[in-house]
Parts: C-alpha cells; sequence; structure tokens
C-alpha cells in the first residue's frame, strides 16, 4: 500500500512538471480582422493587450492576475498612409505607438490614456533617401530606428523619447574590419547590404532579448545586436574565421570594435560552419566541419575562458540531453544516435546556439536549423499587414515541433565559470509551451510574453474569451 501511494505521488509531481496554469479569462469576441498582440512591462508586472482592425485599435491593461485595470478604444491612423505598427516607448505609465509608412519616412505617434481617456497623436517626416533601416528597438522610454547610410561607415540613430521628441544621432565606424563574404575589404554599408538568403536578407538585423530564451532560429541569423540601458551590442559572423562585436554606446553615441577570433579547422572553407552569441559580457562561439565541432567561451578581450571539442572519435561532452531532430518533413521528434552524426547535420544547417540564464547557471542550445518553407504564422501576420516587429514576443513557431523549419539540437548546462554541470535538465517553460501547443493545434490569435514567468494568451471562440496561461521554468 506506502508503495503504491510513493508512486502516486511520484506520478503526480512529474505530471504537475508540464502543467500550466490558467490564470485568467477576459470576455472579448474576436473577428476574423482583428489581430492581437501585447507589450509587457515586467518592472510593473502588467501588460497591455491591444485588439485592432482597419478602424480602430483597442488598449486594455492588465494586471499581474491579467485582470482588467481599465482600457481605452482609439481611432486608428490613415490605413494608405501608415501601414505598420513598428514600435513603441512609455511615457508616464501609458503606452505610445509608433506607426510606419512602408518606407518609414512618415512616423505616426499615438499617445493612448486609458485613465484621462485621451489620444494624443504626432506626425514625423524622416528622410531616409540615402539610408536602410536596419532594425527598430522599444526600451522604457524610448524608441529607436537604427539605419546605415548609403555607402559609408556610419550608422545612424532615431531616438523618440517619452515626451514625442525626436533627435538624430550619427555613430562612425571608421576604421573598422568590415568585410564581404568572399573577404574583400568593404565598408559598414556593403556588410549589411549582402544577402543571407535564404535565412537572412539584405539590411536585416537580428533583435535578441538574452531575458527570455532564445530560440536557434532568432540565434542561428548571422547579424545581431542586443540591447540594454546603456549600450547596443551588434554582433557579425558572416566571417568564418572571427566575430565582429560593435559595442554603440547610447550615452555618447560613439562605437567600439572587438574582433574575437574563432577557432582554426582545416578544410575548405565553402564546408565549414559558425556563429556566436552574447551573453552576460561574455561571447559564446561555436564552428563546425562535417566532423568536428568546437564550443569556446571568450571575453570581449578575445581570452579563452573555457573550450570545449569534439570529432568522429571524441564524443561531444558538453551536452545534458540527447541529440534532437524534429520539424520539416518529419511528424514528430526523433532521437539521433550519435555526436559525429549530429555535427554532421547541424553543419549542413544554419548553425546557432543560445543562452538563457536559469538561477545562477546558463543553459545552451546548441544546432543547426533549416530555412522556413511556410510558416502558418508568418501567414497570420502578414494577412493583416503585421510585417514589422509588432508581435513583441517570442514566435508561436519556436515552440511547435511541427514547425516547416527542420531543426537539429542538443542542450546543456554550465555554472558562470562555463563548466559543464552533470545530471538531467529540469522541464523549463518552453517545454511545457511546446507539450502544449503540440496537443493544442487549433487555438487562434496567440501571443506569448514573459512577466516573472512565462504567459500564453489565446482566444477561444466557442465561449468568447481570451484565456491566459502561466508557464514557469
Amino acid at each position: 500500500m506506502k508503495k503504491t501511494i510513493c508512486l502516486i505521488f511520484l506520478f503526480l509531481i512529474n505530471l504537475s512538471g508540464f502543467t500550466q496554469e490558467i490564470v485568467n479569462s477576459i470576455a472579448l469576441e474576436l473577428k476574423k480582422n482583428n489581430a492581437v498582440f501585447q507589450i509587457a512591462n515586467p518592472k510593473k508586472n502588467a501588460v497591455t493587450l491591444f485588439v485592432r482592425d482597419s478602424v480602430k485599435i483597442k488598449a486594455i491593461n492588465l494586471n499581474e492576475k491579467m485582470q482588467i485595470t481599465d482600457s481605452i478604444t482609439a481611432k486608428r491612423p490613415n490605413l494608405k498612409a501608415y501601414t505598420n505598427i513598428i514600435g513603441y516607448n512609455s511615457s508616464n505609465g501609458n503606452t505610445r505607438l509608433f506607426w510606419s509608412s512602408n518606407n518609414y519616412e512618415a512616423i505616426f505617434a499615438q499617445l493612448l490614456n486609458p485613465t484621462s481617456r485621451e489620444t494624443l497623436t504626432k506626425e514625423y517626416k524622416l528622410l531616409l533617401k540615402n539610408e536602410k533601416v536596419i532594425q527598430k528597438f522599444s526600451q522604457g522610454d524610448n524608441f529607436y530606428i537604427l539605419t546605415v547610410v548609403k555607402n559609408s561607415d556610419i550608422f545612424k540613430l532615431y531616438i523618440f523619447d517619452s515626451e514625442g521628441n525626436y533627435t538624430e544621432k550619427m555613430i562612425a565606424t571608421e576604421g573598422f574590419h568590415f568585410f564581404t563574404l568572399d573577404y574583400k575589404k568593404s565598408d559598414l554599408y556593403t556588410a549589411f547590404s549582402e544577402s543571407l538568403l535564404p535565412f537572412e536578407a539584405p539590411f536585416s538585423l537580428q533583435n535578441i532579448t538574452v531575458e527570455s530564451q532564445t530560440s536557434l532560429i532568432d540565434a542561428a541569423k548571422k547579424r545581431k545586436c542586443y540591447l540594454n540601458d546603456k549600450q547596443l551590442v551588434i554582433t557579425l559572423d558572416t566571417n568564418i574565421d572571427f566575430t565582429q562585436v560593435i559595442l554603440i554606446d547610447l550615452q555618447s553615441f560613439t562605437a567600439t570594435e572587438k574582433m574575437i577570433k574563432k577557432q582554426y579547422l582545416v578544410g575548405d572553407r565553402k564546408f565549414l560552419n559558425s556563429n556566436s552569441f552574447y551573453f552576460d559580457n561574455k561571447l559564446y562561439q561555436l564552428k563546425t566541419s562535417s566532423g568536428i565541432i568546437y564550443f569556446t567561451i571568450k571575453d570581449l578581450e578575445d581570452n579563452v575562458l573555457k573550450e570545449y571539442f569534439a570529432n568522429s572519435t571524441k564524443p561531444i561532452a558538453f551536452k545534458n540531453s540527447e541529440f534532437f531532430e524534429q520539424g520539416g518533413s518529419l511528424r514528430g521528434k526523433r532521437t539521433l544516435a550519435s555526436s559525429p552524426l549530429f555535427i554532421l547535420k547541424a553543419n549542413s544547417l544554419s548553425l546557432g546556439l543560445s543562452c538563457y540564464k536559469t538561477g545562477e547557471n546558463t543553459f545552451i542550445t546548441f544546432g543547426g536549423v533549416s530555412e522556413l518553407k511556410q510558416s502558418a504564422d508568418q501567414t497570420t501576420i502578414n494577412e493583416f499587414g503585421l510585417t514589422e516587429d509588432i508581435v513583441f514576443s517570442t514566435s508561436m513557431e519556436d515552440f511547435t515541433s511541427s514547425s516547416s523549419r527542420r531543426v537539429v539540437k542538443t542542450e546543456g548546462l554550465f555554472d558562470t565559470a562555463g563548466n559543464r554541470i552533470k545530471g538531467k535538465l529540469q522541464p523549463l517553460a518552453s517545454d511545457k509551451i511546446t507539450a502544449f501547443f503540440d496537443k493544442n493545434n487549433t487555438i487562434s490569435s496567440q501571443i506569448l510574453f514573459k512577466l516573472d514567468d512565462y504567459y500564453l494568451g489565446y482566444y477561444d471562440s466557442k465561449t468568447k474569451e481570451y484565456i491566459f496561461r502561466k508557464f514557469a521554468d
């Protein structure tokens, strides 16, 4: 009898590891032409849910229990002139949305104040004839638009503050080491103009938020950036021999460069692969050939802090999980039998690694991702004109094993010195979200964001409710 009770108790403990809590549901009727997105405020442990159509936009403020505190509905700007929402900032606790034209030269700011029931608007005209927009950032009181100036070594930063004013800052990178894909010396503009299709378009720069778990889909990009209050860090991994790190000070608006070498590998350069991930003021680098893998942790002075190596005779020793392959033409997840097979497959894809803080330790995902064939998530986004960074959350594609991308990966847990921590990995929120999506593939109008834990919102068309679930690491 005691044995039976123990087994039941252990089963319930194991089951609870993959359960998720329904936090709340709110009455909300969505039509086919409605689009839903959110802006989370982790500092206040609150979130604003937005619902928009072709005529109006509604902002619903929610507290930490996902209960409505207030709301406001406003008319959206001219649909022909302003096609996308590209970012936001905060003003006295209220949200200001930034709409733009397709070429970003016309900007419309819309400040929504549920308390006073007022909507304040302002229009801006940007002269971008000789510039290309590479990324937009929203953080606290500021919204940023980052461009590169044509045929130059100059970044340009447009900064919109909490009062609705904007300034322009030029950031020079003369003397930096920019090269083309065939290793010819170039300038900053050319470095971003090169196409990395089918995985990355010209003038693209993937924005990484390290506070949330980054998927391999994003981490496998060769051009990435990381924003904090005082600094913008840009990493370029288009060169197989080094990672180029550009540090932009957001107070002095000056840039410095760090060239971090990658491990040397013998062989035809066309069949070598590499990438990096900037995390906790360190650079985590991965480099592979068809039969060799190096995982190296360095500081920004190019000093090796920790390094791991594996090949056909020396198995990968820096993993805590099996080798998995999923997505693409596969109907589910399958286990790869060996290190050599994992290395071979990862090297043939867009290589990447991502880091995520779990307590005092670092959870790292290693692997490769194929190009996008067709994404139902992206189809929905494009249908409503949400072609920019309006979805201020992780893509739903990151959490479904039936993704149209093929993913090969393994995972490891490391201490602050880069030593692997032995033992079985505990389920993270991402594992629970993946399990939920695999069993609930008919839900719609999903959003995903992080406050103290991860929250998933989705629409139940039968009850006409919007439901929020909470997932913890």
